[in-house]
């Protein structure tokens, strides 16, 4: 599939991405592990980042090649969608800077929240952007029978070529930067949300409040340091980069702790906290560490300013 999937996405430079549309696990089989083999024979290397039980059924399939493969379970490496790019992928083709890759990505799959499915739309998209001259291919299968119409019809958007029923084609519909706006969207907080005002002579303040809160709702040990981190560093943010202050707001939603930092700036990289951090960057690296701490990370910027939500599952009953 290869020279064909590279033939029919000619002119889009070295970088592939296709979306495989399956409808049973045999046409994932089918669409997916000669894909694998395909790269381990003309020596490329491959990673495999797909749901739990798709991941034990492909390395079942290879047999004593699932040895030469590296494999990720999507459900944990990318729960939050954000990690993907620097923690997967990139992380990936970085291990082999010299040669073409290949990997099997699976971000959405059947069972995803309308919370979490935003930020897999904008993954996707982002990721033309990201790769846009890297020799590589990052295959993306969907599950045609049983996800909705708009997923359905923001794969077509995000990947220039699509293979579905045994046929590979062009994409009509790609249109990566339509998705990344579509979703540049957040609902509001929930009415007796009070958020806490904050200015460069209050940062400690106002992490250590919106920690309290948190320790209040029910994050404790670790994840209530992660949250302290994470929410430090999106306050820290708001006051360096976003005209020195802003406001933090934090509530419970579905089984997790959510943080929210709004501020009047602008965030025009739409890569930015998806990039691996680089010796001597001296931004950037906040939004990646909220990234790599959160189960789930949302974005919304304008005009009007910027608003960062970021989750962290809260512990389930005994």
């Amino acid at each position: 599939m290869r020279d064909e999937v590279r033939s029919e996405a000619s002119g889009a430079g070295p970088f592939v991405h296709p979306a495989l549309f399956y409808r049973s696990m045999r046409e994932y089989m089918e669409g997916t592990v000669p894909f694998v083999l395909e790269g381990l024979y003309s020596g490329e290397p491959v990673a495999v980042a797909v749901p739990g039980a798709r991941l034990e059924l492909l390395r079942a399939q290879l047999g004593a090649r699932a040895d030469q493969v590296q494999w990720h379970d999507m459900q944990r490496a990318g729960r939050n969608p954000g990690r993907i790019i620097p923690g997967v992928l990139r992380a990936f083709a970085d291990e082999h800077p010299d040669r073409r890759v290949r990997i099997i990505g699976e971000p959405v799959w059947p069972g995803r929240t309308a919370t979490e499915y935003p930020a897999c739309a904008q993954h996707e998209a982002l990721i033309n952007l990201a790769f846009a001259d890297r020799p590589m291919t990052i295959l993306c299968p969907y599950d045609a029978a049983r996800l909705d119409a708009t997923a359905l019809a923001d794969a077509h958007a995000t990947h220039p070529v699509t293979v579905g029923g045994g046929r590979l084609s062009r994409s009509a519909a790609y249109a990566p930067d339509r998705v990344v706006a579509a979703y540049n969207t957040l609902p509001p907080p929930p009415p007796d949300t009070v958020p806490d005002p904050f200015d460069a002579e209050h940062l400690a303040d106002a992490r250590h409040l919106a920690t309290e809160r948190a320790r209040r709702l029910g994050l404790s040990g670790e994840r209530l340091g992660d949250f302290s981190l994470a929410a430090g560093e999106l306050i820290t943010n708001s006051v360096v980069h976003a005209g020195g202050s802003g406001s933090v707001g934090v509530w419970t939603e579905d089984g997790h702790v959510v943080c929210e930092v709004a501020d009047a700036g602008r965030l025009d990289d739409p890569l930015a906290g998806r990039r691996p951090a680089v010796r001597g960057m001296p931004h950037g690296r906040g939004l990646l560490m909220v990234h790599h701490l959160a189960d789930l990370v949302r974005t919304r910027t304008g005009a009007d300013g910027t608003r960062v939500r970021f989750y962290l599952r809260l512990p389930s009953p005994a």
